[in-house]
């Protein structure tokens, strides 16, 4: 199954792996050992991000080590910003409409 960046990036666990790979690789321990849930709970997590574009594992050694993919995350900045527009244009609105009321009140410009 193809999962999406949005169902990543929704649970709680799955940020923080997010978070602590974001400045650097670690190996697969270094991430286990953060957490208070199974080992296996949170290979889960990680099979998952890494489905999802967001987390690559690679071998060095006889380690494993996480590293971020964070180009994908572009896809929620998109998403945010159609919203953000959206919001933009509405307190916008707002803010002409109570200058309107303003002038009314008051008869002149509080410019």
């Amino acid at each position: 199954m193809r999962r999406d960046v949005f169902q990543a990036i929704a649970d709680p666990t799955r940020r923080e792996i997010l978070g602590m790979i974001a400045h650097k690789s670690l190996n697969i321990n270094a991430v286990t050992e953060q957490f208070d849930v199974s080992r296996a709970a949170i290979y889960k997590h990680m099979k998952i991000l890494s489905e999802c574009g967001l987390l690559e594992i690679r071998q060095k050694g006889r380690e494993r080590y996480c590293e971020g993919k964070f180009e994908r995350l572009n896809e929620v900045s998109d998403w945010v910003a159609q919203y953000r527009q959206f919001w933009e244009a509405r307190l916008d609105s707002l803010e002409d409409y109570l200058e309107q009321l303003k002038k009314e009140k008051y008869g002149k410009s509080s410019e």
